[in-house]
C-alpha cells in the first residue's frame, strides 16, 4: 500500500509485534498534512485508529515532537479533559522513517468554517461555545504533577520567553520595518506580569483543534493537536483563543484571513461572553485579560508576516496570498488598542 510517509510492510510488522490486540491493519489514508504533523486514518479488521507522525522532510530537533504529544494524551486519558485513547508509541525511526503514535479514532467533526456549523441552531452553537470554554478550564485545572507532567515545562518566566521567541521570529520573517511592531513589543515587555499561575497549557486552543459532536446535544469529544503544549500561564491560552474569535460585528477581524468566520454563526458566545464563562467555571481572575489577547494578536501578526514573506519569496501554494500582508499592520494596531484598554 503506497501512502506518503508510511512504510506499510514495516508498520504492519511493528503492529503485529507490539500491539497485536489492535488487530491487523488493512487500510490507511492521509487525513491531513502539510507543514504540521501528518494525520492518517488507519483501519484494522476490528477497529479504527489514527496515526500521527511528523511532516516529511527536514524537521528541527525540537519541533513536531511525537513523544511530547503522546505523553500529554497518555497523561490526560484518565482526567476530565477529553482526549483520544492512547494506543501505542513507536520511537524507532526505522519503522516508517520517523517516530509516531497510534490513538483511538474519535467519531467527531472538525468545525472550521461557517458551513461546518450550518446545521446547528442558536441554542446548539451557544452550548458548543460554552463547552469549549469549559474544556479549556478543565485543561487548566489538571493537577499536572499528579498525572506525571511535573517536568513538562518551565512555567517560571513563561511569558518572558514567549515574547522573546516571537520577537525573534519577527526578525527572521519581516518584510519591512514597521514602527508599530517595535512600539508594541516594547509595550508588551513593560506589561509582562511579574507572576502568573502555572498550569498545563495547550498552546493553540481553538474550536478547530477539537473534535465535536454536533447533534443533538453539542459537545467537545476530544482536544487534539497538543504539539505546542507545555506548562505556563493559562491566560495565554485564553488570550490566544480569543485572538482567533470573531464577533459578528467585528469587521476588522473579518479582514484578517486566518482562522476567522465560524464563531459569527448565530448563537455563538461573543468573545466577552466566552471569557466571562471561562472565568465563571474556572474561578480565574481575568482582570488583565486585555494584555493576553494583545499578546495573542501580536503572535498572529508575526505568523501572518511569515506567510506574507513566503508569498513574496514564491514559496506559497494557492490563491489569495497577495493581500495577506495588509493584515499585519491591522493586527498590530488592534493589539495596541487592546493595551490601551
Amino acid at each position: 500500500m503506497n501512502v506518503p510517509g508510511i512504510d506499510w510492510t514495516r508498520l504492519t510488522g511493528w503492529m503485529a509485534a507490539h500491539v497485536p490486540d489492535a488487530g491487523e491493519p488493512v487500510e490507511i489514508s492521509l487525513i491531513s498534512g502539510g507543514r504540521s504533523n501528518l494525520t492518517y486514518a488507519l483501519r484494522t479488521g476490528d477497529r479504527r485508529l489514527v496515526l500521527r507522525r511528523p511532516p516529511l522532510g527536514h524537521v528541527l530537533p525540537t519541533a513536531h515532537d511525537m513523544r511530547r504529544e503522546w505523553r500529554v494524551i497518555s497523561a490526560l486519558a484518565e482526567t476530565p479533559v477529553p482526549v483520544p485513547e492512547p494506543v501505542a508509541f513507536c520511537g524507532d525511526e526505522d519503522v516508517i522513517g520517523a517516530p509516531f503514535y497510534l490513538m483511538g479514532h474519535v467519531d467527531g467533526a472538525a468545525v472550521r468554517t461557517w458551513e461546518d456549523a450550518a446545521g446547528l441552531g442558536p441554542e446548539q452553537t451557544r452550548r458548543l461555545s460554552e463547552r469549549l470554554a469549559e474544556v479549556l478550564a478543565a485543561v487548566h485545572a489538571v493537577d499536572f504533577r499528579a498525572v506525571g507532567l511535573g517536568d513538562f515545562g518551565r512555567p517560571e518566566g513563561y511569558m518572558t520567553r514567549q515574547l522573546e521567541r516571537w520577537g525573534q521570529q519577527w526578525e527572521r520573517s519581516k518584510t519591512a520595518d514597521l514602527p508599530e511592531h517595535d512600539s508594541l513589543a516594547a509595550r508588551l515587555r513593560e506589561r509582562l506580569p511579574a507572576r502568573s499561575a502555572s498550569t498545563l497549557v495547550h498552546g493553540d486552543y481553538r474550536l478547530d483543534n477539537t473534535l465535536v459532536r454536533l447533534s443533538p446535544d453539542p459537545d467537545i469529544l476530544a482536544v487534539v493537536d497538543w504539539e505546542m503544549s507545555t506548562l505556563g500561564d493559562p491566560l495565554a491560552d485564553l488570550g490566544l483563543t480569543l485572538t482567533y474569535w470573531q464577533d459578528p460585528e467585528d469587521e476588522e477581524r473579518a479582514s484578517v484571513p486566518v482562522a476567522a468566520g465560524v464563531t459569527v454563526a448565530p448563537g455563538f458566545l461573543t468573545a466577552r461572553e466566552f471569557a466571562a464563562h471561562y472565568a465563571k467555571v474556572s474561578g480565574t481572575d481575568i482582570a488583565d485579560l486585555d494584555f493576553y489577547v494583545a499578546f495573542g494578536t501580536y503572535k498572529l501578526a508575526v505568523i501572518v508576516e511569515g506567510i506574507h514573506a513566503r508569498f513574496k519569496q514564491g514559496k506559497t501554494v494557492g490563491e489569495g496570498f497577495e493581500h495577506i500582508g495588509a493584515a499585519v499592520p491591522t493586527l498590530l494596531r488592534r493589539a495596541h488598542r487592546l493595551l490601551d484598554g
